[in-house]
């Protein structure tokens, strides 16, 4: 590991020594010695293809791999499984005007790298990304994503679901926020089957209830051999 980030409690950025290649959006498997048995455990990763690998992870405090990861400093060592994995990817997207790319916690890194390949801002003409966690303190990569705004046709939402928020930040859940309109609205763009398609990853219960939302707006799953504008990733 060459670099740690910690953006809150239970919450950090690892960059580790290698710059593999694979697809924005899929993930690796990492492995550690725990009580001499090696363990696994599959993380998204945060990085651009061919650049250092970076992963946003959170602790799970019942868990033993997460607190092992969290236990770490710079120059230890963790393995990495030289094969990428996963389908959730911009190669599975269909074309589409705007962009949604909607995440609870650490659901946030497959978009970073996703954002950090450059392929959205070729592909689409508004991208918008949408952030739900408990607190301010839970948002990481906020100074990069302010810079992309300020440069690319990027929109960030975000919701805090157990703080109170000032505008520009909206208070509730994610589901709520698109549920009373708020998130169009502060997004500044309609959600729409004609010109959007929707990405979403993170906790499954907001997986699952937005696409309910989703599909009762006319937007239906994604699946190769029927096309549609919902693609998920569940995180837990």
């Amino acid at each position: 590991m060459i670099e740690r980030t910690e953006w809150a409690t239970g919450l950090i950025t690892l960059r580790l020594g290698v710059e593999p290649s694979f697809e924005a959006g899929q993930f690796f498997n990492l492995g550690l010695y725990l009580e001499g048995e090696f363990t696994r455990r599959a993380y998204s990763a945060a990085s651009a293809p061919g650049t250092a690998l970076e992963f946003f992870i959170a602790e799970v405090n019942d868990g033993e791999f997460s607190p092992a990861l969290f236990a770490l400093g710079e120059g230890q060592h963790v393995w990495v499984e030289d094969k990428p994995q996963g389908f959730f990817t911009l190669r599975y997207v269909p074309e589409a005007e705007d962009l949604w790319l909607v995440a609870t916690g650490t659901g946030l890194g497959p978009f970073i790298a996703m954002l950090r390949s450059g392929e959205v801002w070729q592909r689409f003409r508004q991208v918008v990304v949408v952030h739900g966690v408990r607190d301010a303190a839970q948002l990481a990569y906020r100074a990069e994503l302010a810079a992309w705004c300020e440069q690319r046709a990027l929109r960030v939402v975000t919701c805090l679901s157990r703080a109170q928020a000032a505008a520009p930040l909206l208070a509730g859940r994610v589901t709520e926020a698109l549920a009373n309109g708020s998130l169009e609205t502060a997004a500044g763009v309609s959600i729409s089957p004609e010109r959007s398609h929707v990405m979403l990853c993170g906790n499954p219960d907001m997986v699952a209830e937005m696409s309910e939302l989703l599909h009762g707006r006319g937007l239906a799953k994604h699946r190769q051999r029927k096309p549609g504008h919902i693609t998920t990733e569940k995180y837990w």
